[in-house]
């Protein structure tokens, strides 16, 4: 049996009816880590609701490198703003930690939105969110020692996949934080020395939550605040 699309915050906030009219138009699909969902300045075909896990909105720059300005889980929406007219990203969408997502195509969703003003006023929302979060995003890279931002990213991470135990891989992860991976190694070594991860083979644990809350930046707390109840 297929995850409930409405595992999804967004969806289940919803109108009864609205909601249902937009699961009819989609479906369930599991997503693996590093699917990219969309590209900057390729209109967006597809519109994804997040069940689980966690996409990365990376900005990437014409040397190829790349930094994570926000994150969605099941909290929010991929491209929603494709509801409200053709939307092309300035950003690449790439699925961070592997999950089920609720997806339907940009064209039914918009058919959809311009039928319930309840889910238009959605779109608007969470694009507000978004915008927020990138600005606080953007600070915390340029203001945080990438110590404070490791612990920052792990904690979101945590948040959105429910375990403290997170599978990915440093180069992943140097990537999301905009520093190299030999940075990440020592600052993934460092915590583990202290006991407040453990680390090894693609995967690291959390294992004391309330040392990698201390050592993260305030900005841990910002993000949650913004995050859509």
């Amino acid at each position: 049996m297929p995850p409930d699309p409405f595992k999804n915050r967004l969806l289940a906030g919803l109108p009864r009816g609205d909601s249902d009219i937009l699961v009819q138009a989609g479906q369930v699909l599991e997503l693996p880590q590093g699917t990219v969902l969309g590209e900057p300045g390729q209109e967006a075909s597809d519109v994804y609701f997040p069940l689980a896990g966690m996409v990365s909105l990376v900005v990437v720059m014409r040397n190829g490198k790349a930094l994570e300005t926000g994150t969605v889980g099941r909290e929010g929406v991929v491209s929603a703003m494709a509801g409200l007219g053709t939307h092309i990203p300035h950003v690449r969408s790439v699925v961070q930690v592997e999950h089920s997502s609720f997806r339907l195509s940009a064209v039914a969703f918009r058919r959809i939105v311009k039928a319930k003003p309840k889910v238009a006023l959605l779109c608007i929302d969470y694009n507000e969110t978004l915008l927020a979060q990138a600005r606080v995003t953007a600070a915390c890279n340029s203001l945080h020692k990438v110590e404070a931002r490791f612990c920052r990213w792990l904690l979101q991470t945590s948040d959105r996949t429910g375990p403290d135990s997170i599978t990915l891989t440093q180069e992943f992860l140097s990537e999301m934080l905009g520093v190299r991976r030999t940075s990440v190694t020592d600052v993934a070594s460092k915590f583990a020395r202290a006991g407040i991860i453990a680390y090894s083979r693609g995967k690291i644990v959390i294992l004391d939550r309330k040392r990698l809350i201390a050592s993260s930046c305030e900005c841990y707390e910002t993000l949650r605040e913004l995050a859509p109840a």
